[in-house]
């Protein structure tokens, strides 16, 4: 057996609100959940971006005990890639320059394919790339 895809995937941020405010109004996810000071949870796809406020998921139990989830979190910077085609990623760099997201890097894969890279407001890395750098 092997898993089919990834249903979720995490990023642990400093600044819950900040991160909101950047993952709705710069990157246009679909908030879909959420608890002040604690997580918010966005759809992308058929998958799920959770955020996480890293210092109280690391060690206060979940705020709903219905719901046995460990605590869990850690410090520093993360990463997370977005699927983008060419032509969006030219768009997704526009749009990121206007909003003042400075692009730490724009370049081509040997395999071929491109990815930009940015940061959000915790300072995780954040790329948008073509499925094709891993083969798809």
């Amino acid at each position: 057996m092997k898993p089919s895809a990834i249903l979720e995937s995490a990023l642990y941020v400093t600044d819950l609100d900040a991160a909101e405010a950047f993952y709705r109004d710069v990157i246009g996810l679909e908030r879909i959940a959420g608890v002040d000071g604690r997580h918010v949870f966005f759809r992308c796809g058929q998958g799920v971006l959770l955020l996480f406020n890293a210092d109280a998921t690391r060690h206060q139990p979940p705020p709903d005990a219905r719901l046995p989830v460990p605590k869990h979190g850690t410090a520093g910077e993360g990463h997370l890639c977005f699927a983008a085609s060419a032509g969006e990623i030219e768009q997704w760099k526009r749009a990121l320059t206007q909003r003042g997201v400075a692009v730490e890097a724009d370049f081509e894969w040997p395999s071929g394919g491109r990815s930009i890279y940015f940061r959000d407001p915790s300072g995780n890395s954040i790329e948008f790339a073509e499925p094709k750098i891993w083969g798809y």
